[in-house]
Formats: structure tokens, sequence, C-alpha cells
């Protein structure tokens, strides 16, 4: 390991801003991991551990030290004829980790393809595209307790998942390191084996998936073309971070009461719902809502809200972190004053301003 100094971060975070770290250093195996942690003993300064930084806004330079999660490895645990129990290592590349249980055959998280970020932190956020969410795979997610320095195993109801939410994101937060995650997956034949199951199996119904496969001229879809339509419809609906700096969805998608659902009909009966699990919960689509206040397409500056998904708020090049916040306050605070919704944000956002 290697511990550098006045380090830019810029290329370290998917919203590319102009920042800069202290100290930067990069941990590749559990060992380094475990030896910074004992080092963070010996100094006095903030800490902040970092995977892909697709989820992470900056708001000035950060002044103590940045440690990279850069760990890699795909093992498989176990394995029958029809699951198979895979753990990959928290700095693997989060779609290059689908892109290898597409290619193996293993069903369940193609509809997650092209999210960016790494392993360890899809958990934390408990990802979800397209009707999945990974929890409804992670078998377990191994930690590092970062005041102690033991390890830990959290099953999957231990992780405590909900909508973009886990024990990680709470009860955790700040206190342990993700080390890697254990996924149990579905097995399918090779193309051309067992291909109803197979089909059987894939979720096709949200969104525009089966629309992208009818102009793909795909009539019976397998694992690789679910994957390939979910990776043509972002790519259409969602700024690239190489190009224009962003963190994907900025506000999570609200979850409100029959009761405020039914005010809402009464004065804006297009508004779009989803019945939830409880008969009385209803997730409302925030890009609609802020869509509605008028702020798809809009530019400040260099600060602005995605032209073809007003979820995504972007960095067109130059702007700094507090302007996205900024920008953040004023479209929660108009959306709070037509529909009386409060929009919670999905970015972690560092730095006070």
């Amino acid at each position: 390991m290697h511990l550098d100094q006045k380090v830019s971060l810029k290329t370290l975070h998917t919203f590319g801003m102009e920042v800069e770290a202290r100290y930067f250093v990069e941990a590749k195996t559990h060992s380094e991991v475990l030896t910074l942690l004992n080092y963070r003993h010996m100094i006095h300064m903030p800490i902040l551990f970092l995977g892909g930084g697709s989820n992470v806004l900056f708001t000035r330079d950060f002044p103590g030290i940045v440690i990279r999660i850069h760990s890699k490895g795909i093992t498989i645990r176990e394995q029958d004829d029809h699951h198979v129990v895979v753990t990959a290592e928290a700095g693997e590349n989060w779609d290059e980790f689908v892109q290898h249980c597409v290619n193996n055959h293993w069903i369940g998280l193609e509809n997650l393809s092209l999210i960016p970020g790494t392993v360890g932190a899809a958990p934390i956020q408990n990802i979800g595209a397209y009707g999945v969410e990974v929890k409804d795979f992670i078998e377990s997610v191994q930690v590092v307790e970062i005041d102690s320095g033991k390890q830990k195993r959290y099953s999957n109801i231990e992780c405590e998942f909900g909508y973009r939410d886990s024990i990680f994101k709470r009860a955790l937060k700040g206190k342990v390191i993700i080390l890697n995650v254990t996924f149990k997956l579905i097995k399918v034949g090779e193309p051309g084996g067992e291909r109803v199951a197979e089909k059987s199996l894939l979720n096709l119904d949200y969104g525009d998936i089966r629309g992208e496969l009818q102009r793909l001229g795909v009539t019976d879809p397998d694992i690789g073309d679910v994957r390939t339509a979910v990776c043509n419809i972002r790519r259409k609906k969602l700024p690239d971070p190489a190009e224009v700096g962003n963190a994907g969805s900025f506000f999570k998608n609200p979850v409100i009461g029959k009761a405020l659902l039914d005010s809402l009909q009464s004065r804006f009966p297009e508004i779009p719902s989803y019945a939830q699990l409880s008969d009385d919960d209803f997730k409302i689509p925030a890009a609609w809502l802020i869509e509605q206040c008028g702020w798809k397409g809009y530019r400040n500056g260099d600060a602005g809200v995605h032209p073809n998904q007003p979820l995504v708020l972007v960095n067109y090049g130059a702007a700094t972190g507090s302007q996205i916040v900024e920008l953040a306050k004023k479209i929660t605070d108009s959306v709070q004053q037509r529909f009386g919704i409060r929009l919670e944000t999905e970015v972690n956002i560092l730095g006070s301003l």
C-alpha cells in the first residue's frame, strides 16, 4: 500500500467534482483493510471508505484519509442443479459482476445491469431497477467492524433491507466496512437448453423491457436478451457518468399513505401510483413529481436536471457540490409545496456547507 497526499478525487466519484483528499490509499485485500483499520487508531483525522464513488456528492475537499476499497474476486461457494451460491469481493465493479452472472446463465441480477458502483455498495443502498431489488438475491454480507477489527457475517434478514435502505445506512452506518457479498442465484442451462423454464423465471413486466425486446426482434428472450434490453433502456434514459457527471437517481421514490393518495388523486387524477406490500402504502414516482414542478431539463450554470430523467441531477462540467445541493433543495421545496410530499435523497452528501 502507498499513502499519497493531496490526491484529486475527480475521477474517483461519478459526479466528477473538482475535490481532493488530503491523503489517499487503496486497499486491495482484506488484510490491507485490517491494517488500515489498525492504523486509523494512531491518527486523529477523518477517514472515508470509498468504493466506486457512484452514490456520493462531495461539497468540499476531504480533510482526512480516503481509503478506496479495491478488492477483487468472484468465488462459487456451492451449487447444485438449480442454484449457485457465489461470493463477490466488495471492490468488484457491479456491472461487470452482473455480466459475469449472465455469461454463466445465473438468473437474478440481469435487471440490475449497468447500475454504476461496486458490489460492496449494492447492499447498502439495496439497489433496485426494473422490478428487482438486490436484497431478493443476497444470502449474506461479510463486514469488518471499524472500531474492533472483528469480522462478522450478516444474514439477509439481519441486513434489515427496505426500499433503498438497509442496516448499513442506519444502525451500522460508519461502523462497518463491507468486505464481500454472497448471492444465491438460479441456474439455467446453456442457450437452447431449458428455454421454457428460463423464460418463466425472467422479470419482463416492468418498465419498457418487453417493448425493447420487441424492438430488437426477440420473441423468445433469454437472460442475455434481458440484459441487453435493460442496458439499451438505461443508456437512452440516463446519462453516462463518463460523459456527464451524476450519481444516478438523486431522490428516492416516496411512499405515501392511502389518505394522502386519495387527496392527491382528487386534485391530480393522472398521478401514477404503485401499491406496496402494505395495503395502505403506495409508491409515487419522484420523477413525475419533479417534472410536474417544471424542473425537467433545468440548468443553472453547470448544475442541472437531466432532460430525459428528472430524477438525475447532473454536473455539466464545473458545478460544485454545494450548487447541486442548492438545486436539490429547491426541487424538494417545490415538490413539498405543490404535493405535500417531502422527497428524500438517495445520494450520500459529504462535507458541511
